[in-house]
């Protein structure tokens, strides 16, 4: 940042004329505490862009030059809206490790280091390209390489999100199932249960998918989801979804995820959502997935099996981060920054 700059050339200055004339002898260190507790806060600053793709909330740093010092504990309680600016996911653009543009490390709201986010991925694609001036980026991930693509719309951005796993040891499941589309799991009642049959499939995560027949908000997720996302049968534990069809090519979801809890939306999970569909009967390859937070159109691609995300993005504010203590501020969008990476057009 300019201001850390300044600051930085202000300090050298003063430390060389303390060494020219002796003052380090006869002026006290008090003098100069108030000047230098200032100028070493600059530099305990950190910038964030606070983003969200149809409600799915992100924090998203700039790391290529210089990484922060973030714990889980500092994670969660600036996840927390309560504490810090709130947000699903954490996210940390940090350099490049297999040729693309970037990589992206993700947290969870909790703390916990997660191998993708779709609605997060099309985020970062917007900033990058912007960034770059360009139309496509490859966003490295843990789940491996993203590819996203600028849409017709300036906020609307498209992600290649490689091909889903339906293996039971991809997923992963605890135990042997031949066919994922429908594994034995319920909750209720032996003769009657709630919720019951889900399909399983790995995007970069694993999901769990319960069909519904009524309204998805009828079924009590936000008491079921916790009990089922922990379930033994996952032991990296999942994200849970119900899902209720409309007709071929429309459906409505609502997401548990994964150590952030009920969200607006969940790009992975609209992701095995469509493929699950559409592997079950149900669907065409092409689905418009309704999410509380908005709409996102999932292609599940027969020429490769890729699947392809499409939606909005927003960039909600910029803001910065006093690592001393974790205290932040909104600041202006206007030239602003994420660690001196401008994103001025946005």
């Amino acid at each position: 940042m300019a201001l850390s700059f300044v600051f930085g050339v202000e300090i050298s200055i003063i430390f060389r004329h303390i060494r020219q004339t002796g003052l380090a002898i006869c002026w006290p260190v008090w003098f100069f505490a108030p000047f230098l507790k200032r100028c070493l806060s600059m530099s305990e600053q950190l910038h964030f862009l606070k983003m969200n793709g149809l409600g799915n909330e992100f924090i998203v740093i700039d790391a290529r030059k210089t990484m922060p010092q973030l714990g889980p504990d500092a994670v969660r309680s600036l996840s927390d809206s309560a504490s810090g600016p709130g947000c699903d996911q954490f996210i940390t653009l940090e350099v490049p490790q297999a040729g693309g543009d970037v990589f992206m490390r993700i947290h969870n709201a909790d703390g916990g280091e997660v191998e993708a986010c779709g609605n997060a991925t099309r985020c970062v694609g917007r900033l990058l390209m912007a960034e770059r001036q360009s139309d496509r980026v490859v966003i490295e991930t843990v789940a491996g390489p993203l590819i996203a693509h600028r849409c017709d719309q300036p906020d609307h951005i498209m992600v290649d999100m490689g091909q889903p796993k339906f293996g039971w040891q991809d997923i992963p499941l605890a135990e042997e199932f031949d066919d994922t589309r429908a594994i034995e799991l319920q909750i209720g009642p032996i003769d009657d249960p709630i919720l019951h049959t889900p399909s399983v499939v790995n995007v970069g995560n694993p999901h769990a998918i319960f069909w519904v027949d009524r309204d998805v908000e009828s079924y009590g997720l936000e008491v079921n989801g916790p009990m089922l996302e922990n379930h033994m049968i996952f032991p990296e534990r999942a994200n849970i979804s119900l899902a209720q069809m409309h007709n071929r090519g429309e459906l409505t979801l609502k997401v548990w995820e994964r150590g952030v809890g009920l969200t607006k939306a969940c790009g992975t999970a609209a992701c095995a959502a469509g493929v699950a569909a559409f592997r079950n009967g149900l669907s065409e390859r092409k689905v418009l997935v309704h999410l509380p937070g908005g709409d996102l159109v999932i292609e599940w691609r027969e020429a490769d099996d890729h699947i392809l995300m499409s939606g909005g993005t927003e960039l909600d504010y910029a803001g910065v981060i006093d690592l001393s203590d974790l205290s932040w501020q909104k600041i202006s969008l206007t030239q602003t920054s994420v660690q001196g990476a401008e994103y001025a057009s946005l």
